[in-house]
């Protein structure tokens, strides 16, 4: 019987026990996590901030799912040794847990910028339900926040603690919000929304420090702007957990290095998720790229030969209520074909090279993103259907292979 060892609960290390289970009935699967709940969104804990929705409701997974699924779950248990030749990992509290095969899939924490200030009391970042905890605490006693970083995340907080009746400022240092999503036009208008909500902004801006004496009480822009606040959050970004990568000397860059199989450089352990480097590249940071992963990893470990080609960038999601879907290039230079629409309540644009769509942005109305990932997916040729593609009667199951 195999023994199968995942540390980390999130979207890769949850789908690689589920692909796990599908091809080895009977080998045992324990998961680690150093997360209190079983697998659950973080894009929902801002409903959690906002009052909602209930802690016990944030679970994608209840325990009841792992029982039946023959999984072991260890919530609480952080990972502080490993030895890769006795395939054993070693918890802060001394247990020890064996291994056949070993899948790192330890997500990502949120970077904390060398700002001034930044460890003062109040200042928070967005990327666990204990940060949620605390940040729900803390608007109890405070009427206005400052957003570090335009941010998804950030940005769906900040709508949280608005709902709550606090001000709400946001500092991006970029000269636009969601920049990896939106272009300028994109966000100017999903800025011009969230103002109209409550939202003030700072563009451009770069936070010189964060002020008070012990705890929070504002934020000093260069230039000389004082924003006061009783609560600040960061929205900068996440890097790797690489810790247990470090303690088994795995290959390392911007993530743990794999291979198309999703192995690492050490014997049957591999890698998926937010941690891992595949082709050279940053780790995608996306959910359909964990489970992507997750679902490749978990096969090869059950012993089948599944090759990832790597996922398409895009994401899907509401922005205060307002949907939007981005992928692939959205050409914020505008140095490409694009088809767009424009009008009061949608933003939606169409990138092309050539005869295939390289990108799109969709604001307010996202119908047919699917068939569009999957088009750019596939490289799909969609001359014949470039003029008619952002039209109100548009088939986007025109899109698909043969039509």
């Amino acid at each position: 019987m195999t023994n199968y060892l995942i540390v980390g609960n999130g979207a890769a290390g949850t789908t690689a026990a589920e692909e796990i289970r599908k091809h080895d009935p009977s080998g045992r699967i324990r998961i680690l996590t150093e997360e209190g709940l079983p697998f659950y969104s973080r894009i929902r804990l801002p409903e959690f901030i906002a009052g909602e929705m209930k802690e016990d409701q944030l679970p994608i997974k209840k325990e009841s799912w792992y029982r039946d699924m023959g999984i072991d779950l260890t919530l609480n248990t952080r990972i502080v040794k490993a030895d890769g030749d006795s395939r054993t990992l070693m918890d802060s509290r001394g247990n020890r847990f064996g291994y056949d095969v070993l899948l790192v899939a330890t997500g990502s924490h949120s970077f904390l910028p060398p700002i001034k200030g930044i460890d003062k009391k109040a200042v928070f970042s967005l990327r666990s339900v204990d940060d949620a905890r605390k940040i729900k605490v803390q608007a109890q006693a405070i009427d206005e926040v400052v957003l570090i970083g335009g941010g998804l995340l950030g940005l769906e907080s900040g709508n949280a603690l608005r709902k709550l009746g606090k001000k709400v400022t946001v500092v991006e240092f970029f000269p636009r919000l969601l920049p990896r999503q939106l272009d300028g036009p994109g966000a100017e208008r999903l800025k011009a929304r969230m103002e109209g909500m409550g939202f003030s902004f700072r563009l451009g801006a770069k936070t010189a420090e964060i002020t008070g004496k012990g705890s929070v009480d504002g934020v000093l822009l260069e230039g000389g702007d004082l924003l006061p606040c009783g609560m600040v959050i960061i929205s900068a970004g996440v890097r790797p957990n690489m810790e247990l990568a470090q303690l088994l000397s795995l290959d390392a860059d911007k993530g743990i290095k794999v291979n198309g199989r999703m192995q690492t450089s050490a014997p049957d352990v591999y890698a998926a998720g937010d941690v891992a480097e595949y082709d050279g590249k940053p780790p995608y940071g996306i959910w359909p790229a964990a489970t992507d992963q997750g679902k490749i990893a978990g096969a090869n470990m059950a012993g089948r030969s599944l090759i990832y080609h790597g996922t398409t960038m895009s994401n899907k999601l509401k922005v205060v209520g307002i949907e939007l879907a981005s992928a692939g290039n959205i050409d914020a230079e505008g140095l490409l074909e694009k088809k767009d629409r424009v009008d009061e309540n949608i933003y939606q644009k169409i990138v092309f090279e050539g005869g295939k769509i390289a990108g799109c942005i969709m604001l307010g109305k996202t119908t047919g993103f699917n068939q569009i990932v999957k088009a750019m997916s596939e490289q799909r040729d969609v001359s014949s259907v470039k003029k008619d593609i952002l039209s109100d009667d548009f088939d986007f199951k025109t899109l698909q292979a043969g039509k």
